[in-house]
């Protein structure tokens, strides 16, 4: 196998380290009329590809990453895999308004085209209940849970895993599992795009524990930061919160830190300073898995 790294993922330098793999770069060059060309600086021919690409903000990506797709299977390449950290459009899981589609199941499918397996890490499913519902191609999906687990350990004393949304519940319920500490959920009631308004639930009963915010996604970060008023107008200290995927609007983080967040984390799946977090070896593991099932599929064809 060979690592191709699209622009903008060296940070991801690790996936190529735990799989012992040679790595390569696909290069690309915007022209001035908006249109790009790729190339790929590395041996091709023959390989397992594995690319791993960045799709945060992804309308002006996905076209040279299905070039590069395409330009791999031109190439020679036994067969091309994506690694894509984080995957967008998931949250788009159903015709909200008359006349919609479900972006969620059209980008799978678009990705889709020419690639033998794709990795991703937790993507957003709340109405879809996995991956495989919208994506014809093997898919393996990695979970973050026992790395922010880890962080909350290592950092967090008498941990309360705090949700601030029911949307949150999966991603809080696994992480205080790992950490063997009791967890809740907010409830919450959006009053506009950049508004909301959240509830907290009974919470004299783990009275001494220092809260923390987990949620999968922080994109506008109004949400995580009613979380943090909730919690500190109702007398508790100040929660670190935590992410996996580090989508940030801008001026989140700032917002997040003038609610009065004692620490913002995130896992490295997209490029912020908040990043704390390496899925690198999480990435690794799970490139392994679907190889090592394509392998034995083979075999037993």
């Amino acid at each position: 196998m060979i690592v191709f790294h699209m622009p903008g993922t060296e940070r991801l330098g690790r996936v190529a380290y735990e799989l012992g793999a040679p790595t390569g770069e696909v290069e690309i060059h915007h022209f001035p009329d908006g249109e790009s060309r790729v190339r790929f600086i590395g041996e091709v021919r023959g390989q397992e590809v594995a690319l791993v690409a960045e799709l945060h903000r992804p309308d002006r990506k996905i076209l040279p990453l299905l070039f590069a797709v395409a330009t791999a299977r031109e190439l020679g390449a036994r067969s091309v895999g994506l690694v894509v950290p984080y995957l967008p459009y998931m949250r788009q899981d159903r015709a909200f308004r008359p006349g919609e589609g479900v972006t969620a199941r059209q980008f799978v499918s678009l990705l889709s085209h020419d690639l033998d397996w794709l990795v991703t890490v937790d993507p957003h499913l709340h109405r879809i209940r996995s991956l495989g519902e919208v994506c014809r191609l093997p898919a393996e999906t990695v979970h973050a849970a026992p790395l922010l687990a880890e962080w909350i350990r290592e950092h967090v004393e008498h941990p309360l895993v705090v949700g601030p949304d029911g949307e949150s519940h999966q991603w809080v319920a696994s992480v205080a599992a790992l950490v063997g500490a009791p967890h809740m959920v907010m409830t919450k009631r959006r009053v506009s795009d950049c508004r909301v308004e959240l509830t907290l639930p009974p919470l004299t009963r783990h009275n001494g524990r220092s809260p923390v915010l987990v949620d999968d996604i922080v994109s506008s970060g109004a949400t995580m930061a009613g979380a943090v008023r909730a919690l500190t107008d109702a007398g508790w200290p100040a929660p670190a919160c935590l992410a996996v995927h580090a989508l940030f609007a801008p001026g989140a983080r700032q917002l997040l830190h003038a609610a009065g967040a004692a620490a913002v984390v995130t896992t490295n799946t997209v490029a912020h300073a908040s990043n704390q977090v390496d899925v690198g070896g999480l990435l690794a593991k799970g490139i392994s898995r679907r190889v090592s099932q394509r392998v034995r599929a083979g075999i037993a064809g």
